[in-house]
């Protein structure tokens, strides 16, 4: 066992998360040692008692407990990669430069671990790091089931701006989905507060409850949210093809307030009652036929200002298979959309 130390945070160490410092520092301890650590009170900054997700700056002081060695049983675990994950990580990429990767995130894969979830984005980044030491960091989530684009930062400086950015709402995210019915206006903004569902929606995960926009601030935990909405082409009144620009980033925010304006995402079962037939009333998560069930929500692109050349840079991502098989058998193709589908609300 060491003894206590203490440590000054150096140059390049500053604004990361307190779990992370620890971990970088002594690889041997494991996250729930760091978190029983901060809990008692064992690691402090500056004297202070710290979160595991406390953030410590350059010059600060931390103070480490004494710590198991690295040769013990608490030798830190590294699960390794197979050859599968691998490749299908790898695949993913649809940018890639010395600051930042992007990759189309596959349906249905996480963006990080939670309850019963060992097979994540963040997990499979180890195969990401192309030559450098670390892997990427992510900077912002999806959905389990929305696909799309999903950037992560390749140096603590990119994912410190990058976080920034999108903290300030100086990232652009275009959606497509296909929801029930069609909206209308054609062109909107959706305003409804959003808050947690009292339980935390057991057995289905965490539920979003829609709030008027005059009762957000009167309702505990609320939070305002704003979603632009263009409808770009439907089927009758059956189906529509809809692009959305979250301008806020609230969990479920998308699939909460389409469903609160009586036009649920296809395969949203959460929010559109899966279960429920879409009768062309403009209602009901489940097309029918031969269209999936799966969730039709895809990030389909991002633009942010490059950290480091401070130019703009625009990802794109190609439709998961089953919208594409969905398009087809609706008789839309991506080329259709038009460059800015809220040009005049913007």
């Amino acid at each position: 066992m060491s003894l206590v130390q203490q440590i000054e945070v150096g140059s390049d160490e500053g604004d990361q998360r307190v779990d992370r410092f620890m971990r970088r520092r002594f690889p041997q301890l494991k996250q729930g040692q760091i978190e029983k650590m901060c809990r008692k009170g064992e690691i402090r900054v500056d004297g202070g008692r710290v979160k595991s997700n406390s953030r410590v700056e350059v010059g600060q002081t931390v103070r480490v407990p004494p710590l198991p060695d690295v040769h013990v049983a608490y030798e830190k675990e590294t699960r390794r990669l197979s050859d599968a994950d691998t490749k299908l990580i790898q695949s993913c990429v649809i940018y890639r430069d010395e600051q930042v990767i992007a990759i189309n995130k596959p349906s249905g894969l996480p963006t990080q671990g939670g309850s019963k979830q060992t097979r994540h984005v963040d997990g499979l980044a180890e195969a990401l790091k192309f030559g450098f030491e670390e892997k990427p960091r992510l900077v912002h989530r999806l959905d389990k089931d929305t696909s799309g684009v999903l950037l992560l930062a390749r140096t603590r400086t990119a994912a410190k701006a990058l976080t920034a950015a999108m903290r300030h709402r100086q990232t652009r995210k275009i959606y497509w989905t296909v929801v029930a019915g069609v909206p209308r206006p054609y062109l909107g903004e959706i305003k409804y507060g959003l808050v947690k569902a009292p339980g935390g929606g057991k057995g289905l995960g965490e539920k979003m409850l829609c709030v008027h926009p005059r009762d957000v601030d009167r309702t505990e935990g609320a939070k305002r949210a704003i979603t632009q909405y263009a409808t770009l082409y439907r089927v009758g009144e059956r189906a529509s093809w809809v692009a959305m620009e979250p301008i806020t980033g609230r969990t479920h925010q998308l699939r909460a307030h389409m469903a609160e304006i009586g036009h649920p995402i296809s395969g949203d079962g959460k929010y559109g009652g899966s279960g429920q037939e879409n009768l062309g009333d403009g209602w009901g998560a489940k097309m029918g036929g031969i269209i999936s069930t799966k969730l039709h929500l895809h990030a389909r692109s991002m633009s942010f200002e490059h950290p480091e050349t401070r130019k703009m840079i625009t990802v794109t991502a190609d439709l998961p298979e089953h919208m594409k098989e969905t398009f087809e058998n609706l008789g839309w193709a991506p080329e259709m959309a038009a460059d800015d589908p809220f040009e005049s609300l913007n």
